[in-house]
Formats: structure tokens, C-alpha cells, sequence
């Protein structure tokens, strides 16, 4: 049985509760190695930075560019090739905005705390972006969909390699997992 089939046997509850879990288990990845390979607690939550002009121009501005670019690309690309077995379509599709916010929340925390806050942070920019492209392997058979997926793994290293701020790549996530998952829940058919 292929993905695609998989997917389709299970119920968006069954696929969000998937998701959940997959999250819960980076979170926890990014926290527990870090505790082990950061000199102290203390160092790593430095990561952390609340700089509203940083994140304004690194994270949220350059995701808003990201998620009119992918809704151009909706509008003029065949739909079959950003199909990715169905899989975000059952997690986003007839849900309110606030649970889109709180999955994208979620997700973005989760990813970013293990991709860029600890991967990154101890193996580099190119281990991380191309480590964090590969663990999204629905993509990986659909050409269009990996080749913007690596960009936007890649962009989002390189926000990480200048500014060195969570918050930023965070904002980042959210904004386009959010706003795509809000144009998946509300707009696209």
C-alpha cells in the first residue's frame, strides 16, 4: 500500500492525532539533546530573542512574499502538482482558523525548536535545511512540491544563520504553514 492509499484510509482526527505526535516527539528530541550538547540550559534559551524589528523583517515580511508566491503557483500550476497524497488537505480542510493557528503554532514551535534550535545550531545550515527537506518525505515524489520545499528549508536556515533567533524562524513556520493552511481550509478545492 502507497502513501497515498494510506492516507486516504485515515480520518483527518486520525491524521491530526499523527501530526500531534510527530511533533510532540521533535519537540522533545530538541529540548533533550539540546540539555546534552549545549554547555547549559541557560546558553540555549539565548537562542530566544524578542526583536519585533528582527522578526517583522526576517520572519514574518519574507514568509508573506513565500505564501503569495505558492498561491500565484496554485492559481497557474495543475493541482496535481502540488498533490501530496492528500495528506494536508485532511489535516487543514473543515477546520476553523483558530485550530489552522493552533496546528501551525504547533508545528512551527516543534520543527523549529529540534531543525534550527538544535540540528543547526550543532551540525550547520546545509545538515539542518537538507535534514528538515528530507523528514517532509511526502514531497519527495512530487518534484514542484520538493523543489519549494527545499527553498523554503533552506531560506529559513540562512534567516536562522543571520539573525541566530528562534522567534524569527518560528514567526517565520507559522506565518506560512498558517496562511497556506488557512487558504487550504477556506479556498482551495
Amino acid at each position: 500500500m502507497n502513501q497515498s492509499e494510506l492516507i486516504k484510509q485515515l480520518t483527518p482526527k486520525e491524521i491530526r492525532k499523527a501530526l500531534y505526535m510527530s511533533q510532540l516527539l521533535f519537540f522533545s528530541l530538541g529540548i533533550i539533546l539540546s540539555l546534552f550538547f549545549f554547555p547549559s540550559f541557560f546558553q540555549w534559551t539565548t537562542l530566544f530573542k524578542w526583536d519585533i524589528k528582527q522578526i517583522i523583517l526576517l520572519g514574518i515580511a519574507p514568509a508573506l512574499i513565500i505564501v503569495i508566491l505558492e498561491i500565484v503557483l496554485y492559481a497557474f500550476v495543475p493541482k496535481k502538482h502540488f498533490d501530496d497524497g492528500g495528506m494536508n488537505e485532511k489535516v487543514f480542510k473543515n477546520t476553523t482558523t483558530l485550530q489552522v493557528a493552533w496546528i501551525a503554532l504547533i508545528v512551527a514551535i516543534c520543527e523549529e525548536i529540534l531543525f534550527r534550535g538544535f540540528v543547526q545550531t550543532i551540525f550547520g545550515y546545509i545538515f539542518a535545511s537538507s535534514l528538515f527537506a528530507v523528514i517532509h518525505y511526502r514531497y519527495l515524489t512530487k518534484p514542484l512540491l520538493f523543489i519549494l520545499l527545499v527553498m523554503i528549508s533552506f531560506l529559513i536556515g540562512y534567516l536562522f544563520e543571520i539573525s541566530g533567533n528562534l522567534l524569527v524562524t518560528i514567526s517565520f513556520h507559522f506565518v506560512v504553514d498558517f496562511l497556506l493552511g488557512v487558504y487550504i481550509s477556506k479556498v482551495a478545492k
